[in-house]
């Protein structure tokens, strides 16, 4: 049955024409990159480049009783061996520091323990073999849920858990427990008609991006250390380096080398702290590379969870009520990603009473790190699925049901703030308007589902800076990493301020000695919270070259303006310079030009960025292998900066979502082994797996920014896995509460196996 627009919904107004934004140019570096050209962490070669391998534990929790280093320190070829021992004594936080190089125990397979700098990979490779070290093998436990119960055995003895009561009293796997509530949820389950409860759960997923970690370190003769690495963000680098090698940030620059795929993995630093160690102990450069098998044993997966949700609602069709209980593996050390599920849950709906537990708990897997979206994938594909069992038990279409309940301007979400103006409805009316939500399926053992998803998005801090060119050309510097050709888009906002075609902004990422302090390149702030930045570099442009054309005229400043043309004077409408014919006259006017953009977009009310999902898959009922037949992905972005490279964010957020719901998973044994540590057993989707994705992009621009932009690259992930659950529904009229849906898993839900 459709429901009428709500005429308070406020209608998006036209986007003002723009020249450069909106537009498709090819993207930054792109030319290098498949070329060949561009320079990636394992490419860095130095004079006296020596070669790093890590020692890592094969238990998944034990003491380390005593570590022998002597026979691979004597080995020909080797010039350094570094464990914990080597950093400063109270460097850094424990978890940070035993993450890195483990101290008193070891919490995961392939946990890192010693390392060896050799004169070839080869040698370094023979010299782990001669480290001694002793271990009392411990009881791993593996599970969230096993974890969290009074007698599990303990990873941390000194881990109390934080709740908003305080610290607790007595050990415990649980590292934090955080609440959200919003009304009163017992009474809004009083008045509910139908209520629904399901409980799921989702194994470990790793990111799956193609290249390994990789750093290289060089001391300097003044006691300053280089390091090159691959990396989401240089600055949080630099600041790990400082903190578990006792060195002023001044002393350390980090160049961050292009990256082949982080998707939040990237986010962490892994080696760079053992490739200083090494390089300073043997005083020559040294270069870590990872192995894949290394890269899926000891990086951070996203979380494995356990999520119970519980939604009423009135027959009239408005949700009422709705509770969840998130328990989020961290791996070894605290700080999943249960916070931002907890926020995301219930993100796409206005419901009056709600509350939402979660649980930070950790187990004998690697610390877990972000993955597109993080925390957000496992949530919404649990609430999904609640959401349209409530809506056909009602007899309402799920769409329909969806866009009676949805957020709007002003909602106040469960985690206590109100919404600004985000396009829930309008991307659900997108999505109701699109032909392929009444398509035919056309054919036996298929299905359609949907599922609505949200993601925040992040802004942080970043800086940029631009320098006028006597060319009438300018020269950007970023701080941010450029990932998923964000680079291109932070230049498209500089040169639509600066009123310049996008071939007169040349743009370089800086490293951390060249640029102020930039938050990582993820979250989906890039394009917002940089692009803020390169805005405001630009306006100081802008206003410093004003001021150079009152001096240039001799008339008061505030006379002058410029409309991205020219700047003229209200004084004598026959002066009139254009950019470059100003810039070409900088010198004689006061020298150099450059414009300084500095911005923490945190202090901003933004907007988040919902996505609605309608995937059509088809069952083979004798194998139970699902194949994803179609796929329309509408979000609302904001304004599209680049409308390609917003369309691949979208194309593949859904690739991915795609492998996470059928296929990826980190799958352990009893002892904590991960059992598909190759990329041939932990299977990504190729081109044979994906439909052709159509991204619908809906512009509901958001207020706080200049150009309305939201960031675009995380929502298309959040809603993959529910609505391909919601699709085998209709086909298997079973609930999949497991990921990721496996053949057996399907066919053990269709009671075959």
């Amino acid at each position: 049955m459709p429901m009428p627009r709500d005429e308070h919904q406020p209608v998006p107004e036209e986007p003002a024409p723009l020249r450069v934004i909106g537009t498709r140019p090819p993207l930054y570096g792109a030319v290098d990159k498949v070329t060949g050209r561009a320079v990636f962490g394992a490419d860095i070669s130095l004079p006296g480049l020596l070669h790093g391998k890590v020692l890592r534990s094969p238990h998944a929790h034990a003491r380390i009783v005593s570590i022998d280093t002597s026979r691979a320190e004597s080995y020909p070829g080797v010039h350094a061996v570094v464990t914990a021992r080597d950093l400063p004594e109270g460097a850094g936080e424990r978890f940070e520091r035993d993450n890195t190089l483990a101290g008193d125990k070891v919490l995961y397979v392939g946990h890192p323990i010693a390392a060896v700098a050799a004169e070839s990979p080869h040698i370094a490779e023979e010299a782990l073999a001669l480290i001694d070290v002793q271990y009392e093998v411990l009881p791993p436990v593996l599970d969230v849920r096993r974890a969290m119960e009074a007698d599990a055995p303990l990873l941390h003895e000194a881990l109390r858990t934080w709740s908003l009561a305080g610290q607790a009293a007595s050990p415990s796997n649980v590292a934090e427990h955080l609440q959200h509530v919003k009304g009163d949820p017992e009474r809004g389950f009083a008045e509910a008609d139908v209520i629904v409860e399901r409980s799921f759960t989702t194994t470990m997923v790793h990111q799956g991006y193609i290249e390994p970690h990789a750093s290289t370190a060089l001391w300097h003769p003044d006691g300053s250390v280089t390091v090159w690495t691959c990396t989401q963000g240089a600055f949080p680098v630099r600041e790990h380096l400082s903190s578990l090698l006792h060195l002023s940030m001044a002393r350390i620059r980090v160049v961050p080398t292009e990256i082949g795929g982080g998707f939040g993995g990237k986010a962490s630093s892994y080696v760079d702290v053992v490739a200083a160690l090494l390089a300073r102990k043997a005083g020559r450069p040294a270069k870590v590379v990872m192995g894949r098998d290394e890269v899926l044993k000891a990086t951070g997966p996203t979380p494995g969870t356990f999520i119970r949700v519980r939604m009423g609602a009135r027959r009239d069709g408005r949700i009422v009520a709705a509770e969840a209980e998130l328990c989020y593996e961290a791996g070894a050390y605290p700080g999943s990603s249960v916070g931002s599920g907890a926020d995301t849950i219930f993100a796409c709906y206005d419901i009056p009473n709600a509350r939402v537990d979660g649980y930070d708990v950790v187990v004998n897997k690697p610390r877990t790190s972000s993955y597109r979206a993080p925390g957000a994938t496992p949530a919404v594909f649990a609430v999904e699925q609640v959401v349209d069992e409530l809506a056909e038990r009602l007899g309402i279409d799920p769409l329909e049901f969806r866009l009676l309940n949805c957020a709007r301007e002003g909602t106040r979400r469960v985690s206590g703030q109100p919404y600004p103006r985000v396009g829930f409805a309008e991307v659900l009316e997108a999505a109701r308007a699109h032909p392929h939500y009444r398509a035919p399926l056309g054919g036996p053992n298929r299905g359609r589902g949907i599922a609505f998803g949200y993601w925040g998005n992040w802004a942080g801090q970043s800086c940029c800076t631009i320098s006028v060119n006597a060319d009438g050309t300018v020269s950007l510097l970023s701080g941010s990493v450029d990932v998923s050709g964000a680079l291109t888009g932070i230049a498209m906002q500089a040169a639509e301020e600066l009123g310049l075609e996008l071939e007169q902004v040349q743009v370089r990422v800086a490293d951390t000695a060249s640029i102020g302090y930039t938050d990582v390149s993820a979250g989906s702030r890039t394009t917002f919270g940089t692009g803020l930045a390169a805005i405001e570099a630009a306006c100081d442009v802008i206003a410093q070259m004003c001021a150079r054309a009152a001096r240039l005229w001799g008339v008061p400043v505030e006379t002058v303006s410029y409309d991205r043309a020219a700047f003229t004077t209200s004084l004598d409408p026959t002066k009139r310079l254009s950019f470059r014919e100003l810039a070409a006259q900088l010198s004689a006017t006061g020298g150099p030009v450059m414009g300084r953009g500095n911005v923490d977009g945190d202090v901003l009310r933004r907007g988040g960025a919902p996505g609605l999902h309608i995937a059509d898959v088809e069952l083979d009922p004798e194998t139970g292998k699902v194949t994803v037949l179609r796929y329309t992905a509408v979000q609302d972005v904001g304004r599209a900066v680049h409308p390609g490279n917003v369309e691949g964010q979208i194309k593949g957020g859904v690739a991915q979502g795609i492998g996470w719901a059928l296929y990826e998973g980190c799958f352990y044994g009893e002892d904590g082994q991960l059992l598909n540590p190759t990329l041939l057993d932990n299977k990504l989707p190729t081109a044979m797996d994906i439909p052709e994705v159509e991204p619908v992009i809906v512009e509901v621009p958001d207020p706080v920014h200049p150009y309305g932009v939201r960031g675009a690259g995380e929502t298309p992930i959040v809603p993959v896995a529910g609505a391909i659950a919601n699709a085998l529904y209709r086909i298997t009229e079973r609930r999949m509460e497991r990921l990721p849906m496996t053949p057996a898993y399907i066919l053990e839900r269709m009671g075959v196996i």
